[in-house]
């Protein structure tokens, strides 16, 4: 019997090691050292290194070097690129405008809802109220607005340039 969670034997079999580092690479909410990502990866520090140097010159990472190691993050422009894509071939041009209108009636019920303007006000708030739940419950929603206006961004690149990114140049040669 393995100590491992499951699950983590058949990731290992049906999944290369290149794979399994990217998973993890792309993933991580904050820079992390190569031990931590051949850790979640399960392959050796030398395997993930070379994998995330790899990953870094295809501009799917950042390499960040500081005084106590060299870290490894998401790229987020290939992030917003790929975030781009997805969203192209998910939905048409009337689906991407519906997602839109999704996500300004929620900003919006959230500037109603809270009679503030933008999610570092909703923080300021948060940082004076009484209570733990009134706290969490404003900084969730401060967060889950910063992720909307973001999404909202990405759906504005998509509408805009949707002729662009879904036109067949083919067709054209």
């Amino acid at each position: 019997m393995t100590d491992q969670p499951p699950g983590v034997e058949a990731w290992k079999e049906y999944t290369t090691a290149f794979d399994r580092v990217q998973s993890v690479g792309t993933t991580v909410s904050e820079p992390r050292p190569a031990s931590y990502i051949a850790d979640e990866a399960h392959v050796a520090e030398n395997t993930a290194r070379d994998h995330l140097e790899r990953l870094v010159d295809l501009s799917v990472l950042l390499k960040t070097e500081r005084n106590d190691g060299t870290l490894y993050s998401p790229d987020p422009l290939h992030v917003r690129i790929r975030t781009v894509r997805d969203l192209l071939e998910e939905h048409d041009r009337d689906g991407l405008i519906d997602l839109k209108i999704e996500l300004q009636s929620r900003i919006e019920d959230w500037e109603t809802d809270y009679s503030v303007d933008s999610p570092d006000e909703l923080r300021s708030r948060a940082a004076e109220t009484d209570t733990a739940s009134r706290t969490r419950e404003l900084k969730r929603t401060a967060g889950d607005w910063e992720l909307a206006r973001y999404r909202l961004s990405v759906l504005e690149d998509a509408i805009e340039y949707y002729e662009t990114y879904t036109s067949d140049f083919r067709a054209s040669a």
